[in-house]
């Protein structure tokens, strides 16, 4: 750091200067210990503590335990698009105890994004929520969502994919479409 030759001062710039790097230092350093405390991510885009995943279609196939083979046949040209998904705790207890201890609060959603060089073209948005194996007769089922996986509904999914056809679809609207009981 230079200072001022004539009186041995730091100039008021220089001053703002170390202050704002110091800022950024203490930031960087929160959101290390922040990171670090929450579990972190893992190296294919899981951090169980904050219940995100933060990847690529291809990073949680590898997490699975798919192969090459199977994640092009399954995935084909999706396979590279980022993904996030978000669940909460009652997610978290319903995988744990094999859906098998209800009534659960679970939600999960799964945002895709393949608008970028390389990726699909698609950018698709689901919600789903559990309802139980009563399914659309389950006091939990909401209109205009689909079943999925046994006791979950599909309660928004909609996006664009140049693959399936033009402009925006929706396949499910249900309403309400929060998450929570309905």
């Amino acid at each position: 750091m230079r200072r001022k030759e004539s009186d041995g001062k730091m100039k008021k710039t220089e001053i703002k200067l170390v202050m704002a790097l110091a800022t950024v230092l203490v930031s960087s350093l929160t959101l290390s210990l922040v990171l670090a405390e929450s579990g972190g991510f893992n190296e294919y885009g899981y951090n169980y503590k904050a219940r995100v995943f933060v990847g690529t279609v291809e990073s949680w196939c590898r997490a699975k335990g798919w192969s090459d083979e199977q994640i092009e046949e399954y995935w084909g040209v999706y396979r590279y698009d980022k993904l996030v998904m978000k669940w909460n705790a009652e997610w978290d207890r319903d995988n744990k105890e094999g859906w098998s201890d209800p009534p659960y609060n679970a939600w999960l959603t799964n945002e895709f994004n393949g608008a970028f060089p390389g990726g699909s073209g698609a950018v698709w948005h689901y919600k789903i929520v559990w309802v139980g194996p009563e399914l659309d007769k389950s006091p939990y089922w909401r209109e205009g969502g689909y079943s999925i996986w046994g006791q979950s509904e599909v309660i928004m999914d909609q996006g664009i994919d140049p693959k399936i056809g033009p402009g925006h679809l929706w396949f499910a609207l249900a309403k309400p479409n929060g998450f929570g009981a309905p």
